[in-house]
């Protein structure tokens, strides 16, 4: 299982200066950023971490499919595979749809738009030349003059069930956000696989990144009570129910929240839900989660330090580990 931390995107973009080589240095297989709106812009910023390193993989998840022109999109990514061969990992999503609507970007069918841009992208990575009518993506004669030797793979970033599916369809891997526990997993590896299936790929590898919250440090308790607080207030708030559906936890999850205010449900939160959607604790701990989640089928797993916390206790395990 590779191994990878994300540079958060609440993060001023300088700080990828110093954090980029450190990670590297670290023993870490793989560096993510990440392309939310009124953040750190992504492709400036992956470029800026590749040229900061020397062999570590720099993934990009994600990028919202109708923010940019499927065109120009190819031309970025195959500009950076040019410049640092085998080492950039496009990937696509959705978009968060409020954000998306704050911009006039929303579109007709989010799910048309992801798998139009997706395939149209990778034709042009491969160096194709054609013309493209759907009902989000209208093209006439594009191409690229300088497609890559070697078309990078594109990773698609899903959560739902019909969109896991077009990932195994279209894309060469998934990436898994937080608050995503081995239960589904599970789940979205058979909705992948389907997919898969459907489009004859079966025989392919497809590539599954966790996003996975990290704490930790000396004090066990109190680097695993962090990640409660963060686990009650994403639970309080109700955006990832269909999250914890698949992970087999949403009746106690709703119960909680039912029965108690958001602190409160932070105190009551068992140690499993935070094995389940964190690796905390001490190195000891540390070491168990990693092992916890390649027993899942986890091929690369993120390490997501939480809001506000100083990364380096992270970055000093593994590089001890190394």
């Amino acid at each position: 299982m590779n191994l990878g931390i994300i540079f958060r995107g609440e993060w001023e973009g300088e700080k990828l200066l110093e954090f980029a080589p450190q990670v590297e240095q670290a023993g870490f297989d793989e560096l993510w950023l990440i392309e939310d709106a009124f953040l750190n812009g992504g492709i400036s910023t992956s470029a800026a971490a590749l040229a900061l390193t020397d062999n570590i993989k720099v993934g990009l998840g994600l990028m919202p499919a109708v923010v940019r022109n499927p065109l120009y999109a190819a031309m970025e990514i195959a500009s950076i595979a040019h410049m640092f061969p085998g080492r950039f990992l496009p990937a696509f999503g959705h978009g968060v749809a409020g954000w998306l609507k704050q911009v006039g970007a929303f579109p007709a069918s989010q799910m048309a738009a992801l798998e139009e841009v997706t395939m149209s992208v990778k034709r042009l990575l491969k160096g194709e030349r054609f013309d493209f009518s759907g009902q989000h993506v209208n093209m006439q004669d594009v191409y690229l003059l300088h497609p890559p030797q070697e078309a990078p793979p594109v990773y698609l970033g899903v959560t739902g069930e019909k969109s896991l599916a077009l990932s195994g369809r279209v894309a060469e891997g998934t990436i898994i956000p937080e608050f995503c526990n081995p239960t589904y997993v599970k789940w979205a590896k058979e909705r992948i696989a389907e997919g898969q299936q459907t489009a004859g790929r079966s025989d392919e590898h497809h590539h599954v990144t966790l996003y996975i919250h990290c704490s930790v440090g000396e004090d066990r308790e109190a680097a695993r009570q962090l990640v409660r607080q963060r686990l009650a207030e994403l639970f309080y708030s109700g955006w990832i129910d269909k999250q914890l559906d698949k992970a087999g936890i949403l009746p106690e999850v709703k119960l909680l929240r039912d029965t108690h205010d958001q602190q409160s449900v932070a105190r009551a939160i068992p140690n499993v839900w935070v094995d389940d959607f964190a690796v905390a604790g001490t190195v000891d701990d540390f070491q168990e989660g990693l092992r916890r989640f390649e027993k899942a089928g986890v091929d690369s797993l993120v390490l997501v330090p939480l809001p506000d916390q100083d990364p380096a206790p992270i970055l000093e395990i593994v590089a001890g580990e190394n």
